[in-house]
């Protein structure tokens, strides 16, 4: 799969088979829209493209306001892959993109720099500075003959809706089976293991480390995990992901992983973090012998989880 940060030079532009969106946690709905995109492609003799933003628009106009995030970019990407995405626009989202007229969007962004041939959104799907673009405009263009479109209704799955807000409230209340229904498949994190400050190993719990780029993530808490990547099968552990309130005033969101029953450094190796079921919400504690027992609590409570599931 090509990457592209933003529209790609003209001599490494494709006539393509295109969607636009943000894609976060790129869950079955979306999966439903790649598959079309997918298929288009390989009928029409085009390259299947995606474009997706960074950050998120509404991370851009209201950042206190701005949705949690279900997945990082590196995340996002990898299932653009495995849905069979040819491309990948990422177009970086400022000041200056946002006050694109919707006939400029058009034109210079979707027809000059992508190339488009045939256009795939979702039947509300607006574009442009105010958001004044609409598939009406949209479908001007078709009638010139510019492009082909057509549109996607929203993608339900008996009687549910499946979305990127259905995916952020499972997370937020810790229901993770609905959540992995949702995406169609366990909800991971992945990244490269950090050093950290290794107060964990001093406390007798060493943690791997993964930093979390975003300060809006859509899980926050103690879970049982699995994490893969480091072995022939998934490791046991116990994750917290927060903000460490106990040691850290920073504000600096984390992901730290204590393994059960494993030794070896894995500094700078990429893990996945597959969370299995939530155990409590993060607290603050007075001293770090309380906190110790809280996290010796969280283990045993962890394993007895993971030892009564599949893995």
């Amino acid at each position: 799969m090509q990457i592209f940060r933003g529209i790609p030079r003209p001599a490494h532009r494709q006539p393509c088979a295109l969607t636009v969106g943000n894609f976060d946690g790129v869950h079955r709905g979306h999966q439903a829209l790649l598959a079309r995109v997918t298929a288009a492609a390989r009928r029409l003799g085009l390259a299947s493209a995606v474009m997706t933003f960074e950050p998120h628009p509404r991370e851009f106009f209201a950042p206190t306001a701005a949705p949690m995030r279900i997945s990082n970019l590196r995340d996002k990407l990898d299932a653009l892959e495995a849905a069979g995405v040819d491309r990948v626009f990422i177009q970086h989202f400022n000041r200056r993109f946002a006050q694109l007229s919707a006939v400029d969007f058009v034109e210079r962004v979707l027809l000059d720099g992508c190339d488009v041939r045939w256009l795939l959104v979702g039947d509300d799907f607006r574009f442009g500075a105010k958001r004044a673009g609409d598939n009406a405009l949209l479908q001007q263009y078709a009638a010139q003959g510019r492009f082909q479109l057509e549109q996607m209704p929203t993608f339900d799955d008996g009687g549910e809706r499946i979305s990127s807000t259905a995916v952020r409230t499972a997370l937020a209340a810790g229901d993770l089976g609905r959540a992995g229904r949702l995406l169609g498949r366990p909800y991971a994190i992945s990244g490269h293991v950090l050093h950290g400050r290794k107060l964990g190993r001093s406390m007798g719990f060493p943690t791997l480390n993964l930093r979390i780029a975003h300060a809006h993530p859509a899980v926050h808490g103690i879970f049982a995990v699995r994490v893969h990547g480091i072995g022939r099968g998934p490791v046991h552990g116990v994750a917290s992901i927060g903000l460490r309130p106990t040691i850290d005033q920073q504000g600096r969101w984390l992901l730290e992983v204590h393994l059960f029953d494993f030794e070896r450094e894995i500094y700078g190796e990429l893990v996945s973090v597959e969370f299995v079921k939530k155990l409590r919400e993060e607290r603050k504690y007075e001293t770090l012998d309380a906190l110790a027992a809280a996290i010796r609590c969280d283990a045993d409570q962890a394993r007895a989880v993971l030892a009564g599931t599949p893995a």
